[in-house]
């Protein structure tokens, strides 16, 4: 691969991941994760100023003037993956990854430096309410229309990624027959937010209304869903990274299990059947691997390439990820099936995951036409 990404072989990029796995290892613990997901919220403040004031994390790849580090998405890749693999509970994806994306992207200046700086410190929850078919920007069901100073939204968003703590909702929505983008005071009158039951309890989504609710347009008139479509882009990188690494603990998860676990008085790890399964396994991780390192590689450089490799990586990461979390779970035989055993809360990030930002299908379909393997 010619001018691999950071997160390939360079010496920044181990140190990056080693003191980012290391600050996730001593805070993120199983049952501080256990204990998040019962709350409403779904992370812990304080951590997630923490990460913002000694890390940086928030502010990675927002640009230096509006308070971030200014790198790009090779380091946040390495992040992902590592929060990922953590199975870290914080509206990392939503706040940083969606919602900054979008800004930048918006080429609205006004709009970056009123929100940038917050969220960059951790002092501000971000979100975007995509609302259309498999994640598409382009089924927008909310609509926008001038009200007294301003505009005023009309619609729901359903399934929005911790939409239920965020202060700012950006939400795309159409206007004058075209789809622009909009940014909500979640606290402002005429939105009204219902926190979902799902399924993975580690990534909160709620459902969201808005009657008349006063917005601020973000970026220019009927852009939309350019950005909207050059976010989803990234965010199926990010979302690939985080995979990965989940995908990557479950596989050690089972070797360790397997080397360990005695039964007819060897370890099952020597069994051929086990040692078919972790073998398999590891095919499935480092497959996704290289998808995602193509990905990033295109996302660092922002060429036409980004497109079809982020479906690429979002389609092979979200199948290994539930392949090798399913795996883990038969590897560990009876206790794997368990509530008290973490697998299972691997194997519902992995769901769920598939599920976000456009499900395999939709990306093999959006893959099939922009290479036009379809009439």
């Amino acid at each position: 691969m010619d001018n691999p990404p950071q997160h390939v072989d360079s010496a920044d990029g181990a140190q990056l991941r080693a003191a980012t796995r290391g600050f996730l290892t001593r805070t993120v613990t199983e049952a501080e994760t256990r204990r998040l997901m019962a709350t409403d919220a779904g992370y812990d403040e304080a951590l997630w100023k923490r990460m913002a004031a000694e890390l940086g994390w928030q502010g990675l790849a927002i640009p230096e003037r509006y308070g971030g580090a200014g790198y790009g998405w090779a380091e946040m890749s390495i992040v992902l993956e590592e929060m990922g693999r953590a199975l870290l509970c914080a509206p990392f994806l939503s706040s940083v990854v969606l919602a900054a994306t979008a800004l930048t992207e918006s080429a609205d200046e006004d709009a970056q430096a009123r929100y940038l700086p917050d969220i960059a410190s951790g002092d501000l929850v971000a979100t975007i309410a995509i609302s259309g078919q498999d994640g598409a920007p382009e089924g927008a069901d909310l609509t926008a229309a001038h009200g007294g100073d301003g505009w005023v939204l009309r619609g729901d968003a359903v399934f929005v990624l911790d939409g239920h703590v965020a202060g700012l909702v950006l939400v795309p929505a159409r206007a004058d027959g075209a789809v622009s983008l909009f940014a909500v005071d979640a606290g402002a009158s005429g939105v009204r937010r219902t926190p979902l039951a799902t399924m993975d309890q580690t990534r909160k989504l709620a459902s969201l209304a808005f009657e008349d609710a006063p917005a601020r347009l973000v970026g220019t008139s009927g852009d939309g869903s350019r950005v909207l479509s050059r976010v989803l882009d990234r965010a199926a990188v990010a979302l690939a990274a985080e995979q990965v690494g989940g995908a990557s603990r479950c596989l050690d998860m089972a070797v360790e299990y397997a080397k360990t676990r005695v039964q007819f008085g060897r370890p099952i790890g020597s069994f051929q059947a086990v040692k078919h399964k972790c073998a398999d396994m590891l095919i499935e991780v480092e497959s996704a691997r290289s998808a995602l390192f193509q990905a990033v590689r295109h996302a660092t450089a922002d060429d036409a390439g980004l497109p079809v490799s982020a479906s690429i990586a979002k389609t092979l990461c979200s199948e290994a990820y539930l392949q090798v979390a399913t795996e883990n779970i038969h590897v560990h035989g009876g206790i794997g099936f368990t509530w008290e055993h973490p697998a299972h809360l691997y194997f519902r990030r992995a769901k769920s995951g598939e599920m976000l930002l456009g499900t395999p299908t939709y990306h093999r379909r959006r893959f099939a036409d922009l290479w036009q393997l379809v009439p």
